[in-house]
């Protein structure tokens, strides 16, 4: 495979960047400031790692106008370097993990005889499609994946080997779908019968929109009656738990081992940081931050930033601490006496 060679004049113009230094010099990868050498282009994203600066043997960095002066190789100056770096990242991806030599449906590959399925694919050996469903044009499906039936996969999106679609899945455009992940499973929905479980059927389906990111061994459970959202934009992460009638809102990204209980809304443009927990039937706003490790057990009404999660101490001041918390209450009883008592004291007075 050829080693693809770009000038710094080149990536410049890529990023809408200036250049100080020699826009001639050539590069052929992006690395971190430590491991970079004469042919890479890196990065300084985050100040933790400024300390590398002086230090890196790349080529060029890119940096902000501020820590320019700090640059002792090439640069490139752009307001957004962590931006600038997912940019170039997709120049050196040669890799999609996706069988896309050809475009065909292999013939290992079974496709109902009522599934629609357009021109310009790619199904590889293994894939079930199943009654019904509709595959658009630049679909690109990995080895040993199922699309239940009536399912629908828009155009462009690519599904990594193993995925599970379930009938009645409605799947946008340019998505990315890892392996392992499981979309439309049941809800998990049971009704107490004299000390048994009886359980209730899913009806709904599962809607994702444009240029959703699955990650891998996510699953997303089909609403019980209405649907499950995922609208346009949304990144979720591996091992993630979506269950039924949820609605995650647009661009709003969700990091690993995070786990959404039933008919919860969590709007536009939120984060939650990874292995948070968040109750069903709840509400919360636009523009929200959740720390990882939170658990979300109320509305949250307003944009911000929210955690629950204690960071990590030392075990013997953990300890402590822990006897403390256990205290409060009797503390707090304490101090409801002493507050009464200088109340009749001030009032004697």
């Amino acid at each position: 495979m050829a080693i693809l060679q770009f000038s710094l004049k080149q990536l410049a113009e890529t990023l809408g960047a200036d250049v100080v230094g020699d826009d001639s010099v050539v590069v052929s990868g992006i690395a971190t400031l430590q491991s970079a050498s004469a042919e890479h282009i890196s990065f300084l994203a985050n100040p933790a790692y400024e300390k590398y600066l002086s230090e890196t043997q790349a080529a060029a960095v890119i940096v902000t106008a501020a820590q320019a002066k700090n640059c002792p190789v090439n640069a490139l100056i752009h307001e957004q370097p962590y931006l600038a770096y997912a940019q170039l990242s997709h120049l050196w991806d040669t890799s999609s993990g996706i069988n896309d030599s050809a475009l065909s449906v292999h013939p290992r590959a079974t496709v109902h005889a009522s599934a629609q399925i357009a021109d310009g694919v790619v199904i590889d050996a293994g894939v079930v499609i199943q009654a019904g469903a509709v595959i658009e044009t630049g679909v690109n499906i990995g080895a040993n994946c199922v699309v239940g039936t009536d399912s629908v996969i828009g155009q462009g999106t690519r599904v990594y080997a193993g995925v599970s679609i379930y009938h009645g899945v409605s799947i946008g455009q340019n998505g990315i779908i890892h392996s392992g992940a499981v979309i439309g499973s049941d809800g998990f929905g049971f009704a107490p019968d004299k000390g048994k479980w009886r359980k209730i059927a899913q009806l709904g389906g599962v809607v994702i929109g444009d240029d959703v990111e699955i990650g891998a061994n996510t699953a997303i459970d089909r609403g019980a009656l209405d649907n499950t959202y995922i609208e346009n934009g949304v990144k979720l992460d591996n091992q993630i738990q979506i269950a039924h009638n949820v609605r995650v809102g647009e661009n709003t990204a969700i990091a690993a081992c995070s786990a959404i209980a039933g008919s919860t809304t969590i709007g536009k443009n939120c984060v939650l940081g990874g292995a948070c927990g968040v109750s069903g039937h709840l509400h919360i706003a636009d523009n929200v931050h959740v720390t990882a490790m939170t658990m979300v057990i109320k509305n949250l009404t307003e944009p911000g930033v929210y955690s629950s999660g204690t960071g990590v101490q030392p075990n013997a001041e953990w300890r402590k601490s822990i006897a403390r918390l256990r205290q409060l209450d009797k503390m707090a009883r304490r101090l409801k006496i002493v507050e009464k008592s200088l109340e009749e004291m001030g009032r004697k007075n």
